[in-house]
């Protein structure tokens, strides 16, 4: 299991037992509005879970982390890499994208932890293990026009707004380049 730790976090693999701490962030429409929104039914986190461990194990040992504050063992949501195809900009595995697999890393935690400074933490830290462990070159985030929050991160991070894509769920949004 992968464990990533800074000064205030300890990013991780995700467990199943993750599931029951992870409602905060995907039963909030405002925390979820840019990735997708919250779903009609019940919230089925444990498939949630099990889907980012498949990607793992579909990319050859690289994800979604989950994000835990250090002092008091919270889980503030997650930070971690998924892959884009870019041929129809959905997210997908290295091994389907094939030569369109484009890495990238991504943050969502629950609005509770917004305006700390964990998201920028955490995506620097996870941002140096994909380049200096995993070799990942290119590196890009995925932020819709209107996510205000996630272009602020992406600034702190040194990324540089590119193009314009148009998503197959959520619909238009930036390509930031990390350094």
């Amino acid at each position: 299991m992968l464990q990533i730790e800074t000064d205030r976090l300890v990013l991780r693999t995700p467990r199943v037992e993750d599931a029951p701490g992870l409602v905060l962030l995907y039963s909030d429409p405002e925390a979820m509005r840019f990735i997708g929104g919250v779903h009609d039914g019940p919230l089925d986190l444990e498939f949630v879970v099990n889907r980012w461990l498949d990607r793992w194990e579909r990319n050859g040992g690289f994800g979604t982390l989950v994000a835990v504050r250090r002092d008091d063992g919270a889980l503030l949501g997650r930070i971690g890499l998924n892959v884009w195809d870019t041929s129809n900009w959905t997210i997908t595995s290295t091994s389907e994208a094939g030569e369109h697999a484009q890495p990238e890393l991504g943050w969502a935690l629950a609005r509770t932890y917004w305006g700390n400074g964990y998201a920028t933490e955490g995506a620097r830290a996870v941002r140096d293990w994909a380049r200096n462990d995993l070799g990942i070159g290119r590196l890009i985030s995925v932020i819709a026009p209107e996510n205000i929050a996630s272009r602020r991160v992406a600034e702190k991070l040194g990324c540089v707004p590119g193009e314009t894509v148009e998503l197959s769920d959520t619909g238009a949004a930036v390509v930031w380049e990390h350094p």
